[in-house]
């Protein structure tokens, strides 16, 4: 069988622009770009999504771990595979804040997120974090929240460098499952 390859690009009739698969498509990151579930104010009732995730299913809400006074959460537009949060139940901004109690549990769950994420994706290190304040970076400044990005050996590719992109090779649904399942016991 002879094959024939040609420089003309394929036509793909019905998906946009023909562009010889020139162009990697990451249409959810657009919700994030345009401020989709960003808090229309500080408060409590503002809109706060960090406020709102609790009273749904673990699946709805993407939540991986519920403790008594924090909670972990995928990242809904994540950095890598596996970004976590740790968010406490209490609308607060502010670490220094936090109850010691609080403090204590976030703490914890930090140390089982990176657990989990070492049995259930075999991470080699994490970057872990929280922006305070939004000239810090922090996308939803009004709800305290720590990031947890798992990182790999290599994980710095021509994708986030080049193209401005991160490529996710399982849907998030998948992904709370999967941490949940190997998520320590207390």
């Amino acid at each position: 069988m002879l094959l024939c390859m040609t420089s003309e690009p394929e036509q793909q009739l019905g998906v946009g622009t023909q562009d010889a698969f020139q162009r990697l498509w990451t249409p959810h990151r657009m919700a994030y770009i345009q401020g989709e579930n960003k808090p229309t104010g500080p408060g409590a009732d503002d809109g706060c999504p960090f406020c709102s995730i609790p009273a749904k299913s673990d699946e709805d809400g993407l939540v991986v771990r519920r403790g008594r006074l924090v909670y972990a959460v995928l990242n809904l537009y994540p950095y890598t595979g596996g970004h976590l949060m740790v968010v406490p139940y209490r609308h607060v901004a502010d670490y220094t804040d936090l109850t010691e109690p609080e403090t204590a549990e976030l703490a914890a769950l930090t140390k089982q997120a990176m657990t989990a994420l070492r049995a259930a994706s075999g991470a080699h290190g994490f970057n872990i974090g929280m922006n305070q304040g939004t000239v810090a970076g922090a996308g939803i400044a009004a709800h305290l929240h720590q990031h947890i990005v798992p990182r790999w050996g290599g994980d710095t590719n021509f994708m986030p460098v080049v193209g401005h992109t991160k490529v996710l090779p399982q849907l998030l649904g998948d992904t709370r499952k999967m941490l949940a399942e190997a998520w320590p016991s207390e």
